[in-house]
């Protein structure tokens, strides 16, 4: 069961930095500040900003704004990492940081948390093109990955409005490794699937923080999310999976995640529509009913008896 809603609380965060390579990658880790954790939260971010803007946004009058506060509130250790080419993380290397490039990120990223915790096993939330990379980390590590939570996914890109569009700039991503982006670029995101779902201070905030770390974004997501999908086998999932799309999201066509839901091979998976939700969960007005679909999934009793 879901534990009630406590009175709004942050909690202090803690810089970690590690290498993929001769790459410097940005970590940002909240905890319970004491006692054993319930379980520890790999938040994993999108296309178009870093981790803290979409993980730790701060926002004034808005309760557990931040995911990570929350979750630590709810007894999780929580970490988020920011891709390379985004945030603090470099940005100097020849590289369009597609999607394969993220597991690489997910795999540095765990080794560290990993050598650094002792805890060897993640759940693990994607947004977007970041689901993309939740799940190519997950192909490749399962054994780190407890619970796999992927919010906002394409797969094949049937049914998606929103790549359709995307498809018309295809040679700018191809050609070039970053897009830049502004503050009308924020709002679009909110605005192009159904406006309303965000309050605008939410927006204006989000935009502050994305804009603060970076004016440009590495452009592999877009060209991956448009040329080479399908870029991950449903079958290749084996842990508990569950699928989130907002019931507005002109990216995760909701008939294209059906067939890839069908092809989890795990029983234990679900898969949520969440209400007047379009692409940005977390930045939504209904931002608590994300928290309360994750966090009813990775609490989720095992199975005492599974039919064999």
């Amino acid at each position: 069961m879901v534990t009630p809603v406590l009175p709004p609380q942050t909690y202090d965060g803690h810089e970690h930095w590690t290498k993929k390579g001769d790459v410097n990658l940005f970590l940002w880790q909240k905890k319970v500040p004491s006692g054993e954790p319930k379980g520890t939260v790999l938040f994993v971010h999108g296309s178009s900003m870093a981790s803290t803007p979409t993980f730790d946004l701060q926002v004034e009058g808005r309760p557990y704004s931040s995911a990570m506060d929350w979750f630590v509130s709810q007894g999780y250790d929580t970490w988020c990492v920011d891709m390379e080419g985004y945030g603090k993380s470099d940005k100097n290397r020849d590289i369009t940081s597609n999607i394969s490039d993220g597991g690489d990120d997910l795999i540095a990223a765990t080794d560290y948390i990993i050598e650094k915790t002792g805890v060897r096993s993640f759940l693990v939330y994607g947004i977007s093109s970041g689901a993309l990379r939740a799940a190519n980390f997950a192909e490749r590590k399962p054994d780190r990955v407890a619970r796999l939570a992927l919010d906002a996914m394409v797969w094949t890109g049937e049914g998606s409005p929103t790549l359709e569009q995307r498809r018309k700039n295809l040679d700018k991503w191809r050609t070039g490794q970053r897009r830049p982006i502004d503050r009308d670029f924020v709002w679009s995101i909110f605005n192009r699937d159904h406006p309303g779902c965000a309050d605008d201070a939410v927006i204006e905030a989000f935009a502050d923080a994305i804009l603060e770390l970076d004016d440009s974004v590495p452009t592999g997501t877009y060209f991956d999310m448009c040329a080479n999908l399908p870029l991950t086998d449903p079958e290749k999932l084996t842990m508990p999976t569950l699928i989130m799309r907002g019931e507005f999201d002109g990216i995760a066509g909701i008939d294209d995640l059906l067939k890839f839901f069908r092809a989890l091979p795990h029983p234990a998976k679900q898969f949520s529509v969440m209400q007047g939700i379009s692409h940005a969960s977390i930045q939504q007005k209904n931002y608590m009913m994300v928290y309360h679909i994750l966090q009813s999934f990775f609490e989720q009793p095992e199975a005492v008896f599974t039919g064999h």
